[in-house]
């Protein structure tokens, strides 16, 4: 993962997903068995209507399961420092309610006005709760977004492969904005001032094609370019080193080869370990062979834009337009919703069924372009290799038309 933008260096955590999965079924002994009758009573009425208000799922946007797996995770720091933090009639917040609030947060995106009003409690101590929980998470859950090992990255490859034929392809690439509302007296209102008059900070996502986050990097303000935030990015450092993307390159069956890649639209710049569509369109009637690389380069990333949008629709404190963030801790924020998102993914949680496969998450944002005049020759030349390849093989039977 690259280096999130206003984060502290915190000490690495030795548990694993394994160890706390296991422990997820007793994360807390001091709650009741019926936590969540007693707890989706206190709460019935308050939040937003729903039709299935009484749902676990709808209330958390995890399930059951997922969620005594994070309060697994966040328990022992919780617990060593547990606070003085009551509801409004004087009643201890006990740790599943903490997490619970949070979650709420997180995902609903509402006012701390209006969580408050919903479970009981100063909005202060919503804002308090909220920003523990996250503190907690993006150390105790940073495990749950990692580059893949050589194992993982086989599979990854074979996934890619089988979505429209891309071989050897590792990942895809995209950005997306975080809009915010500033005070109008905010000294750095120009500095987050975009291209579209919104003031913004961008996230810029590696995705595999299980819509799980490889890598992330976020922070920059939003009139940075997608090229300008990769090239800012840790990531980019290690590729252009060779530490990242230079494994076993791939002979195709013409002959030549082809190395470690991962695929991103025209913001970004051709690179011999970033494979971009070619420019004009994708349906030039004069080349075919392009024309066709084309719309498979397209429906192969489009996993990247399925993941930025799942992440927004899920985590809603991050979609639609921010009130005056604190703009320091908006990375982390965003950084643990990266992390939620994984978790989900990771275990193997049932909402996923019910999640939409939206790629819409940059609503009111025109797509950048990258030139290409001064591309890599090698690069060029792969990109090419990869178009003649593509061209002589059929759709991989597992894609829809």
């Amino acid at each position: 993962m690259g280096p999130v933008r206003g984060v502290k260096k915190r000490r690495k955590t030795e548990k694993k997903f394994e160890q706390n999965a296991s422990a997820s079924g007793s994360s807390d002994k001091e709650e009741p068995a019926d936590w969540w009758v007693d707890f989706s009573k206190r709460i019935h009425g308050l939040l937003s209507p729903s039709k299935d208000l009484d749902r676990f799922e709808s209330v958390f946007k995890i399930s059951r399961k997922t969620f005594d797996y994070v309060c697994s995770l966040v328990k022992e720091d919780m617990m060593a420092k547990p606070g003085n933090y009551t509801y409004s009639n004087g009643r201890p917040i006990s740790l599943n309610d903490q997490v619970a609030i949070a979650l709420r947060r997180l995902s609903s995106g509402d006012s701390l006005l209006n969580i408050g009003d919903a479970f009981g409690l100063n909005h202060s101590t919503v804002s308090q709760l909220t920003w523990r929980f996250v503190e907690i998470m993006e150390e105790r859950g940073l495990h749950h977004l990692r580059w893949p090992t050589e194992v993982e990255m086989a599979e990854i490859k074979s996934k890619f492969e089988d979505i429209r034929g891309f071989p050897n392809c590792c990942g895809a690439i995209d950005t997306t904005h975080i809009t915010m509302c500033l005070a109008s007296a905010d000294p750095t209102t120009k500095v987050w001032s975009d291209r579209e008059r919104n003031h913004s900070m961008v996230l810029q996502a590696i995705v595999d094609p299980d819509m799980k986050f490889r890598d992330m990097v976020t922070g920059w303000p939003g009139k940075m370019s997608d090229s300008s935030v990769l090239r800012s990015s840790n990531f980019f450092q290690l590729c252009e080193k060779g530490k990242r993307l230079g494994g076993k390159k791939m002979e195709l069956s013409d002959g030549s080869q082809v190395r470690e890649y991962i695929v991103g639209d025209s913001g970004f710049p051709l690179l011999p370990w970033l494979i971009t569509p070619y420019p004009g369109g994708s349906t030039s009637r004069d080349q075919p062979p392009k024309a066709e690389f084309n719309r498979r380069h397209f429906a192969t990333r489009m996993v990247a834009q399925r993941a930025l949008a799942r992440l927004k629709e899920t985590w809603k404190i991050i979609h639609g337009v921010m009130w005056r963030p604190d703009k320091h801790k908006l990375p982390r924020i965003v950084l643990v919703c990266c992390l939620l998102h994984n978790i989900v993914i990771d275990m193997e949680d049932d909402v996923q069924d019910e999640m939409s496969l939206s790629h819409h998450h940059d609503s009111g944002y025109r797509q950048q372009l990258c030139q290409e005049e001064s591309a890599d020759l090698t690069a060029l030349a792969q990109r090419d290799n990869l178009s003649l390849y593509l061209s002589t093989r059929p759709l991989p039977s597992s894609s829809s038309s």
